[in-house]
């Protein structure tokens, strides 16, 4: 059974297109989480989505550390020029669910010489505890359940297929790695399993 709840709406006017905004409350948690919506696409096929987790540092202070505020921006932009599409923010996925502080402390281990799993590993936190239950919640909320899904992880591919929505395409999103970075993308291709291809050069393969 769904615990989310749409608590609000309205049309959200962006710099890359027309958007409706809902904001929906997970009644367990306390989450609220956003939906940016383009188009029709209640009971549509093949609707295009991006399930996109907060990073403050990424999103919002546009860190060099990930590749997570260019993902944002590059999966609205898409969305808003196919003129169809879904973009979920789900709040809580901080640092892969470890929270800010703790993935500021990831940080500082990672300044040491950590990888982004040992980091984790070292606080003895989870790797990636995140969960994209109310994200297939939503979906299903908005009427979509057959989609085109934006992303490179294999964890957010195999979560929404288990809970019944069907992927026909997988789209990756293809970003520019910088040296701040590069390790922590190799790090999620080879340690985590994204989907990356092994790069032409250090700085040219796609992102996650």
């Amino acid at each position: 059974m769904s615990t989310i709840s749409k608590i609000s709406s309205s049309t959200l006017p962006t710099k890359y297109g027309q958007f409706i905004i809902h904001v929906y409350q997970d009644q367990q948690s306390g989450q609220e989480h956003v939906a940016l919506v383009a188009g029709q696409v209640l009971q549509q096929e093949n609707v295009l989505v991006r399930v996109h987790s907060e990073c403050l540092t990424g999103d919002i202070f546009s860190s060099n550390r990930c590749d997570c505020g260019e993902q944002l921006v590059l999966a609205q932009s898409m969305i808003a020029e196919a003129g169809q599409g879904i973009l979920l923010y789900l709040k809580g996925h901080e640092g892969r669910g470890i929270g800010l502080a703790n993935k500021i402390h990831a940080y500082a281990l990672q300044d040491q010489g950590l990888d982004t799993v040992d980091a984790n590993l070292h606080l003895g936190l989870p790797i990636d505890q995140r969960s994209y239950t109310a994200a297939v919640d939503i979906l299903k909320e908005l009427g979509v359940h057959s989609l085109r899904l934006m992303t490179n992880n294999p964890d957010k591919v195999s979560s929404l297929q288990q809970a019944g929505l069907t992927i026909n395409e997988r789209i990756p999103l293809l970003i520019q790695p910088n040296q701040d970075n590069l390790q922590y993308l190799l790090t999620k291709r080879d340690k985590l399993g994204h989907f990356l291809a092994e790069p032409a050069s250090k700085l040219d393969f796609g992102d996650l």
